[in-house]
């Protein structure tokens, strides 16, 4: 596979001896880095760091001096709807004009306009628009995504869209997650409990044959699914080894936070309305509470309340939710400066959120997330910057020059 030597960089970020399962609370202001480092990757891993000082003898087919640049570990993208069939940005303009989500809902917009479109396009043309956004995503630093089916509402369409996201993780460097996602929205012949029905006894078993997904998510939310419907099939996931992880209080105190930690869920993602309660639910769990501020923002809704998650000694993660509804990017570099400049977040705790704690969101902090020896060699390269802080400060900039997924160099 080769190998690649990294000199001079002018900081190593997220350097961890140890493989830790994930930051949280004060810890989150911690970001360890190496100065004036160098980084060896070898067969597709990361083999050894350190100080250029103490840099040995190591045969490199490819040489990279960072002089002036700084080198992260991919971003781990935990949340995102990236396979999909058509923008909305028909829907964006009502918006600017004062339409509400449930008047756009009743002229046929929505999640139910996304199955539309979805339901009328092929595999093959899902996959050409779909993997555009794939190298989209990497040039700006993510290396691991998850993506999640829930745009199909019917069987055939829910498999279609799994199978074009699994296509992606084998035909892109990116390292893909997959997330049966049927319980988005309630089609729109069919009553809830019919539909509910089809998802436990249709879908899932069909998913589980296939081996297409990797977790089972339920959009936890009024006008949606309730609490009871959110149990009833993620619990019908676990039996077929899908685990769960939650849409939770996006736009109300929906109950999803509470269903997310009963049901032992990876985490629960959105956030948007919580309050004390919920994050005492989480304080007694294991549950990855996930940021989607791009969702916020775009939606112009409270954006979750981040110092109030880190200062009750909670982790927290940040993730795009990429989709063509309410985030329309996937911009990891953009969510980290939403979440410094609209959450409170340092710029620390917001690396720590997009790598490690993403990572665990997605259950693969053994092998992603953090510069630790054996890892995947997931890594990029910035232009030359003066400061960690400039990654977020400079919102409008890719500053990703080099990108390196498994070890070797990505061309775009």
């Amino acid at each position: 596979m080769g190998n690649v030597l990294i000199r001079n960089i002018k900081a190593l970020v997220q350097v961890r001896e140890q493989t830790i399962a994930r930051v949280a609370g004060s810890t989150m202001a911690a970001l360890p880095v190496i100065e004036n480092a160098f980084l060896y990757l070898n067969d597709g891993v990361i083999e050894v760091f350190g100080k250029m000082d103490e840099l040995p003898s190591l045969q490199a087919e490819q040489v990279i001096d960072a002089t002036g640049r700084m080198v992260f570990p991919s971003f781990v993208d935990s949340h995102t709807h990236l396979v999909f069939a058509a923008s909305r940005e028909e829907e964006f303009v009502m918006k600017i004009k004062g339409a509400t989500y449930a008047e756009i809902a009743a002229k046929g917009g929505g999640i139910l306009n996304s199955a539309r479109k979805l339901q009328q396009t092929s595999e093959d043309e899902l996959f050409e628009r779909s993997v555009a956004r794939a190298h989209e995503i990497i040039r700006t630093g993510t290396g691991t995504v998850e993506i999640k089916s829930g745009y199909g509402l019917t069987t055939r369409d829910e498999l279609k869209m799994l199978r074009v996201a699994k296509r992606i993780g084998k035909e892109t460097p990116l390292t893909v997650k997959t997330t049966f996602l049927g319980a988005h929205a309630v089609p729109a012949d069919k009553s809830k409990e019919v539909y509910i029905q089809q998802i436990i006894q249709e879908m899932i078993p069909a998913v589980a044959e296939e081996k297409l997904a990797d977790f089972i998510d339920v959009f936890c939310e009024q006008g949606f699914f309730s609490v009871e419907d959110t149990e009833r099939i993620v619990e019908e996931g676990k039996r077929y080894g899908m685990r769960p992880r939650i849409h939770a209080n996006q736009l109300h105190r929906s109950g999803g936070v509470q269903v997310g930690v009963k049901t032992h869920a990876l985490s629960v993602d959105h956030l948007e309305n919580i309050g004390d309660q919920e994050i005492e639910a989480l304080k007694n769990s294991n549950v990855m509470p996930t940021a989607l501020p791009g969702a916020a923002f775009f939606l112009g809704l409270p954006f979750p309340p981040a110092r109030q998650l880190i200062d009750a000694g909670l982790p927290l993660a940040i993730a795009s939710d990429y989709n063509p509804g309410s985030a329309p990017s996937g911009n990891m570099p953009l969510m980290m400066a939403f979440a410094c400049i609209k959450m409170k977040m340092t710029p620390e705790e917001a690396i720590n959120a997009a790598t490690i704690n993403t990572a665990a969101a997605l259950g693969v902090e053994h092998t992603h997330g953090s510069i630790t020896k054996g890892k995947v060699a997931n890594v990029f390269i910035t232009k030359p910057i003066p400061s960690l802080a400039f990654l977020p400060y400079a919102f409008g900039s890719n500053l990703v020059d080099t990108v390196i997924l498994n070890g070797k160099l990505y061309q775009s």
